[in-house]
């Protein structure tokens, strides 16, 4: 059954971004090479487990950015978290991207590599190892990544559906 998520207010938190990749894209037409450029940002305020991603394309660099942030802010996410770290281990997929997210001990720090590693930081996960399996294409680990993270449950969630009280599990 899917979860019903609603949309999160950007002006309620203090949201930090951060570039993930810049692409430089061109189109052939008639008169030459038109050059423009694609940039993917995530934005996220680790105090509230809050991180959302967008990406934006522009004639220069900045405003493509600014795209992206803008893009960011309309689609953002809640994260369940435990303390520092994700409640159970999680498999996201997008494509053919995969991204394994799985809690760590208190003092491991974020073990992630570029794409992977920008969510995290921005979502507020302090402990965390994770691996990306498959694609290195940015925009597919990313969406895997967030797969992943909505597919965490905290522990009063899965006490509920299975008709438990939270102290039982």
């Amino acid at each position: 059954m899917p979860t019903v998520i609603k949309k999160l207010d950007a002006g309620s938190f203090q949201l930090k971004d951060q570039v993930v990749a810049i692409n430089r894209v061109t189109k052939v037409v008639k008169g030459g090479k038109n050059l423009s450029f694609a940039a993917l940002v995530v934005v996220g305020d680790p105090s509230a487990a809050v991180v959302g991603y967008g990406s934006g394309k522009a004639k220069e660099v900045p405003q493509a950015i600014r795209k992206g942030i803008e893009s960011a802010k309309k689609n953002l996410v809640k994260i369940n978290l435990t303390d520092t770290t994700i409640p159970h281990l999680v498999l996201g997929r997008y494509g053919s991207g995969r991204v394994l997210l799985k809690p760590a001990p208190e003092g491991t720090g974020v073990i992630a590599g570029g794409a992977v590693r920008a969510v995290m930081t921005s979502a507020g996960v302090q402990n965390v190892l994770t691996k990306s399996i498959g694609t290195t294409n940015p925009h597919n680990v990313i969406k895997a990544t967030f797969e992943a993270l909505k597919q965490l449950k905290n522990k009063k969630d899965v006490a509920a559906l299975r008709g438990k009280a939270s102290e039982e599990l």
